[in-house]
This record gives C-alpha cells, sequence and structure tokens, in this order.
C-alpha cells in the first residue's frame, strides 16, 4: 500500500506539472518532436523518479541498520544483521521501478494527446 501510496502521488504530482509545461511541450512539437518523444520524455521522467526513490530508499534503510544496529542489540537484545539484498528483494525493486514506469504512461499519454495549438494558447 506504501508503494501504490507513493505511485499514485506521483502520477499526481506530473499531472499537475502538465497545465504548467503545455507551452514547454508545444515548443518541443513546433520543433519537430513528435508526440511519442514527449511520451517518452515523461515517462522516462517517471522512471527516474522511482529510481531515484528506490535507490534513496535502500541506501537510507543500510544507513539506518548500521547506526542503530548497536542501540537496538543493547536496549532490547535483538541483534539486526545487515545482509545483502537477496533476490527476491532485488525483484521486488525492480517491480517497484516498473510500476512506477506504468503509473508515468498516464500523465505521459495524457501530453502525447494535447495538440501543437492547445499548448500555444495563451489560458489564464
Amino acid at each position: 500500500m506504501v508503494v501504490a501510496t507513493a505511485l499514485l502521488g506521483m502520477v499526481t504530482m506530473i499531472l499537475t506539472t502538465l497545465n504548467e509545461r503545455r507551452r514547454e511541450m508545444a515548443i518541443l512539437r513546433s520543433v519537430g518532436a513528435r508526440p511519442a518523444t514527449i511520451l517518452g520524455l515523461l515517462a522516462t521522467e517517471a522512471v527516474l523518479l522511482t529510481l531515484a526513490g528506490v535507490v534513496l530508499g535502500a541506501i537510507l534503510l543500510y544507513a539506518a541498520l548500521a547506526v542503530l544496529q548497536p542501540y537496538v542489540d543493547r536496549a532490547y537484545g535483538l541483534f539486526l544483521s545487515i545482509d545483502p539484498l537477496t533476490y527476491r528483494e532485488w525483484l521486488t525493486l525492480v517491480a517497484i521501478v516498473v510500476g512506477g514506469f506504468l503509473a508515468g504512461l498516464l500523465p505521459a499519454l495524457r501530453a502525447y494527446r494535447l495538440s501543437l495549438a492547445d499548448g500555444m494558447l495563451v489560458r489564464t
């Protein structure tokens, strides 16, 4: 549920920025970028955001384990072993990145359908 909520938040963030980026996408289209290029840019943005979250999360997890391990062992008598990621955990992280790509397709498809004229209109 945490991953689904985070991916939903990412989709919401990208969708809300689409309105501000309409002109940027229209300019890209006017200089020759195809709609598929716009789709690729937004999908790549979603993958990079998800990948950054996964990498940062793993780094923070291992850092917290390294710092808190002696305290938890002394205070509670629990030994927290710091093991490398297992094959199943790697698969989970890859699935999260793929989920980020799929979630990023929603705003990317919306931008794909926006016409060049729509982005050049001035809205107040």
